[in-house]
């Protein structure tokens, strides 16, 4: 255990990246978003946009984005431009098994400005943008934002000596000029070292010497607007150390552990188990530390930092219940639900925007973002958790029920305790998004979308716990409903953000992961419909 824990203390301490020659250019401030960021986030969230990735071709984005103002016409030939919505692909006349293009290609002929008068006029109507309008508006974007980029109004590199929005790189004055020039130079010096192998020492260090004198010039233009603390180097930080990612590994591997514990019995491996889970534990709270830091705000203003936020409290409640119940399966099912929800967080960016971006004004308040959203989507984790349980007893019942008996038992209390935990945060929730609907809108309730679909999932899991109480649902019954109704909690959760698309919370809004969301969803139906033909299958033998 020592020795265990001796190795996670020295790769903690991996995870703090030294700086490395060069590394300035990546904290230079930016404003971008409505927000002062590092060039750092800038850069990757402008690749993400242009090529689906924070990389091409394994060069970080802040060696990418600045050669498209530098040398855009390098970039003529590159294929850049991410394309995946096969019904753009044929209006531009492409081929459908390809998925990155030049600009030329893209951009050069008359389907592209066809295309753009086609998306302004549906825009026009006010409905939602489908799946087909949404890829058209992406490409548009792609198109703006590398037309901007590369003429240098896109990138705002120095508050002015009046006024809030700051100047791009075409409209600094002359001074400023000069300092922002000696950074392209060492800039473009430091890049052929790096292409030539060289020494990068040297050249990253004249980089960082450039970068770090034209900050101190534009921070003499507006120093209170360019005084931003220590929340750039957090945000830096934050990007490379990426620590949601470690704490889906430590998930992970806790819950390999607790899968050896349940089919080789062995209960030594349990103190493993704790020490993986409160590692990845406590680095999913530093990153939801860093990102409020970050922002001064809860993070759970979208969906991302909501799915991160369930797969924490999933856990948080999977180590409460079973210190209470000491079943071993409810930490499995925990450890798996919350390591699939940041897995999910981590890698679907193009559903799942990662980026840190200020508040929608009707989130402005943050005393009720924090009472409200925080206490809904906890329940979220709640019921998450008795989903992953019913998953676990289906597979017992696969097994055999009457061998596995007592852990049967032990899965369906740890479904009811965990839709009780669920509910006791929901109701609440509901009636404090009445209060901030409120204050917010002027009316308590309005029978809007998500305030109606979560209502639904409430009576949902209520009438699943009287029936409970009841004796109306036994073991089986209730394995089955913790999978068949997380379903309404999807549909309030995902379904009325980015399939809806309809009422006032419209901040939340959203597109893409609707065909997987949805097979997620059949898949598990089918699972369920499956074992209860085994089971009956079986009960019929027996009968016999």
């Amino acid at each position: 255990m020592k020795k265990l824990m001796l190795v996670i203390a020295s790769l903690l301490v991996s995870f703090g990246a030294v700086a490395k020659p060069g590394d300035a250019l990546k904290s230079m401030p930016v404003q971008d978003g409505g927000r002062i960021k590092p060039y750092d986030s800038f850069s990757k969230e402008m690749l993400e946009i242009i090529y689906g990735k924070t990389k091409f071709e394994g060069r970080n984005a802040t060696e990418i984005v600045l050669t498209w103002m530098l040398s855009p016409q390098a970039w003529e030939g590159k294929k850049i431009f991410e394309v995946r919505n096969h019904q753009v692909l044929k209006a531009l006349n492409l081929p459908n098994d390809q998925r990155y293009f030049t600009g030329a290609e893209l951009f050069a002929g008359d389907r592209f400005t066809l295309l753009r008068q086609e998306l302004q006029a549906k825009r026009e109507t006010k409905e939602k943008l489908d799946p087909y309008f949404q890829a058209l508006q992406r490409l548009e974007n792609q198109f703006f934002i590398f037309q901007e980029i590369a003429a240098g109004r896109m990138l705002k590199v120095a508050p002015p000596k009046e006024g809030d929005a700051w100047l791009a790189v075409a409209d600094l004055p002359e001074p400023l000029q000069e300092k922002f020039l000696d950074v392209t130079k060492a800039f473009v010096t430091h890049l052929g070292a790096i292409a030539a192998q060289g020494d990068l020492s040297t050249t990253g260090k004249a980089l960082d010497e450039a970068v770090v004198k034209f900050e101190e010039v534009a921070k003499a233009e507006n120093p209170s607007l360019y005084s931003v603390g220590g929340r750039i180097s957090a945000e830096v930080h934050y990007n490379d150390f990426h620590p949601f990612r470690w704490a889906y590994i430590f998930y992970f591997l806790a819950f390999i552990v607790l899968l050896l514990v349940w089919t080789l019995n062995k209960e030594s491996l349990m103190k493993v188990a704790w020490a993986l889970l409160a590692v990845g534990f406590v680095l999913n709270t530093y990153g939801f530390g860093v990102r409020m830091y970050i922002m001064d705000r809860a993070p759970v203003s979208n969906m991302y930092e909501t799915v991160v936020w369930v797969a924490w409290g999933t856990v948080l409640f999977a180590a409460v219940l079973e210190l209470i119940y000491k079943y071993r399966l409810i930490l499995m099912a925990g450890t798996l639900v919350g390591a699939f929800g940041l897995v999910i967080a981590d890698f679907a960016p193009a559903v799942l925007d990662p980026s840190l971006q200020p508040l929608e004004p009707v989130l402005r308040s943050n005393y009720w973002l924090t009472i409200h959203v925080m206490t809904i989507t906890i329940s979220y984790a709640a019921f998450f958790l008795a989903f992953g349980l019913g998953d676990i007893g289906l597979i017992y019942y696969l097994r055999g029920e009457e061998k596995f008996q007592p852990q049967i038992k032990a899965i369906t209390m740890s479904i009811y305790r965990a839709m009780q935990i669920g509910v006791a945060f929901l109701a609440p929730g509901i009636i404090l998004g009445g209060i901030w609907a409120d204050y917010s809108w002027g009316r308590f309730w309005g029978w809007d979308p998500k305030e109606t679909w979560a209502l639904i999932a409430l009576l949902g899991y209520l009438a699943v716990l009287h029936a409970r109480y009841a004796g109306m649902l036994r073991h089986f019954g209730m394995i089955v409903t913790a999978i068949i109704t997380f379903s309404l909690v999807i549909m309030a959760w995902y379904g009325v953000n980015f399939v809806l698309g309809a009422g006032l919370h419209s901040y939340g809004f959203g597109a893409g992961g609707v065909e997987y969301v949805s097979a997620f969803v059949a898949v598990h139906i089918l699972l369920v419909i499956y074992v209860g033909v085994v089971r009956q299958g079986k009960g019929k033998k027996v009968a016999k």
